[in-house]
């Protein structure tokens, strides 16, 4: 009895430190070869892929029953959420956040990462948010908690997302981040990334570093892509959204 009883304890426990802290919503790139915000694009629903991404997160806080917070970085693009969702559950907060910046945000080499900030100055500032948020304080160890990293280059559900990289927080306890991946490359805007990494990627940034492979290289533990995901993600022209529309159709 008492060893069952110390199974349940560490099982608890387990499950309480690889929890989900928060989720992530990058919408602010620069989106030139699509012509318009990726974020403004409308599905066949009538829905912007904006307010998808909300409801999908929504979605999956409520399932997970502790609130998770929703945070919207659109480098200051003042995107809006449809106020029915956020009507709809009060209890979820849905916030905008200003991406992380440094005496050295202006230097880098690619001309987009210079216009846009890039994808790490936000997960930085998403980060920062969590660890200064009073919920995550109740946490016993909130550095061993996650940030679910999800860009408006998909259509991947947050939920689906999240079955499919949570069993890797406890097989890939050495790695820091857990992203997607398929045969040519990494999705790693399509993650979860531990709290803990947050004073090293701060100093990265700080370094005027902005390159995300290179951050999370040493730190990575890919997982395989679905095939039936393979079309979800990565559309960069009209065509291609209309491609992962279609894609999403058959989920």
């Amino acid at each position: 009895m008492i060893a069952d009883v110390a199974n349940v304890v560490i099982n608890s426990n387990a499950d309480h430190l690889n929890r989900l802290a928060g989720i992530v919503i990058l919408a602010g790139g620069a989106s030139k070869r699509m012509g318009s915000p990726k974020a403004e694009l409308i599905l066949p629903t009538n829905e912007r892929l904006l307010d998808y991404h909300v409801r999908q997160a929504l979605e999956l806080s409520t399932a997970l029953m502790n609130n998770v917070p929703i945070m919207i970085a659109d480098n200051g693009r003042g995107f809006t959420v449809n106020p029915d969702l956020i009507v709809q559950n009060p209890q979820v907060p849905i916030i905008h956040i200003t991406d992380y910046l440094s005496s050295n945000t202006l230097s880098g080499n690619d001309d987009e990462q210079i216009e846009t900030g890039g994808a790490l100055v936000a997960i930085e500032s998403a980060l920062q948010s969590l660890a200064s948020s009073t919920a995550l304080g109740e946490a016993p160890n909130e550095q061993a908690s996650w940030l679910m990293v999800i860009s408006c280059d998909s259509l991947i559900p947050a939920t689906d997302l999240w079955q499919k990289l949570k069993p890797y927080m406890t097989q890939a306890t050495d790695k820091s981040v857990i992203c997607l991946t398929d045969d040519s490359h990494l999705y790693p805007l399509l993650g979860i990334y531990r709290l803990s990494i947050e004073p090293d990627l701060k100093r990265y940034i700080d370094d005027g570093q902005r390159q995300v492979m290179k951050f999370i290289k040493p730190i990575v533990q890919p997982v395989p892509l679905p095939k039936n995901w393979q079309h979800l993600t990565n559309f960069n022209t009209p065509e291609d959204f209309k491609r992962a529309c279609m894609a999403l159709t058959h989920l």
